[in-house]
């Protein structure tokens, strides 16, 4: 038994297989049911009892060996049996599967964001589930102040200082004043969440992305170049502004801002109802009590902010008519954007 081991042995060790369906051949010689291995392990059981350790051991070590011989020639055959060529053509093209597009919120949001990175804005960003402290009270809105009821809130819980879903990213400046140094000048990107009915103009989850530039000697004129520079990369160098005196708790003076209709260019179509102009944002000067509520001296520094819905501009931008497309993840809709990547 010791030879016939020692030729398999070697034979296995030579062994070269031209093809799969060789493989398969020397697969069931050896290690079939009516195998060469097979009954050799079939005539162990007359082996004296003193050479069953020495002869099982050869055998194992030979079982295994054939195994792994056979298992590397399948994986190197490359011949077929009726021609001689290669079973598989590697200069085939592999198969084309589709590639999805970015959402169309995620390419505005980073569009702005890299148009504020030019002009030196750091990117800041906070908690979306807020206390009523950084949402409200911090920015100038007192408790039962009817500013409040502009902004309808989602509440976690009515603790002293309730819990909620931030009804804008206002938080991230309040908690970035009061930890970063000065000046500061940062853009907070985020998702908000306000209870609204969703409509073609309204949802209840949405994004913004906030401004503010705090520094000494700011003043409203820095504030409208700043916009009038981001209307113009954003929306083409013609574009115009015109700024609106508006209403916010934390800034004053306030104003909202318009830009000259890119559609129609100021002449009046449907987009605009007409006007020539299409609100994109609101803004002012910090409130000195916010400054002065995150321990910033508002006798020295002055600063502005500024919000935007990143929906807002992306329906702008390529005329989307219904906000609510922007949630259902149809793949009509979202294919259109695949060029915009």
């Amino acid at each position: 038994m010791k030879e016939r081991i020692d030729a398999l042995m070697a034979e296995i060790n030579d062994l070269k297989c031209a093809s799969l369906q060789e493989v398969e051949q020397v697969r069931v010689r050896l290690l079939g049911k009516k195998g060469e291995i097979t009954a050799l392990f079939d005539e162990f059981r007359t082996v004296a009892p003193e050479f069953k350790k020495e002869f099982g051991k050869k055998l194992n070590v030979l079982k295994s060996t054939a195994a792994s011989k056979i298992e590397e020639l399948r994986n190197s055959a490359e011949v077929s049996a009726q021609s001689g060529e290669p079973s598989f053509d590697y200069t085939i093209p592999g198969d084309q599967y589709p590639l999805g597009s970015r959402h169309p919120v995620s390419i505005a949001r980073e569009e702005i964001v890299s148009i504020f990175r030019k002009f030196g804005y750091d990117v800041a960003e906070g908690p979306e589930i807020e206390d009523d402290y950084h949402v409200f009270e911090a920015l100038n809105f007192p408790p039962e102040h009817p500013a409040r009821e502009m902004q309808d809130t989602f509440f976690i819980s009515n603790a002293e200082n309730p819990v909620l879903l931030r009804t804008h990213t206002s938080s991230v400046q309040v908690r970035s004043m009061e930890k970063l140094p000065l000046p500061i000048r940062i853009i907070c990107p985020g998702r908000v969440f306000r209870n609204e009915a969703i409509s073609a103009r309204a949802h209840c989850i949405f994004h913004q992305v906030e401004g503010l530039y705090i520094d000494e000697n700011v003043t409203f004129a820095d504030m409208k170049q700043a916009i009038l520079l981001f209307a113009r990369e954003m929306f083409g160098p013609e574009t115009k502004i015109r700024m609106r005196p508006s209403y916010f708790p934390f800034t004053e003076p306030s104003a909202e801002v318009d830009v000259s209709c890119n559609i129609c260019h100021g002449k009046g179509c449907n987009v605009c109802k007409n006007t020539g102009w299409l609100e994109i944002l609101g803004c002012g000067m910090v409130d000195p009590n916010v400054l002065e509520a995150s321990g910033i001296d508002s006798k020295k520094y002055s600063g502005f902010a500024f919000g935007m819905g990143v929906e807002r501009i992306a329906m702008l931008k390529w005329q989307v008519k219904d906000l609510r497309h922007y949630f259902e993840n149809d793949l009509r809709f979202l294919k259109e954007f695949e060029t915009s990547i």
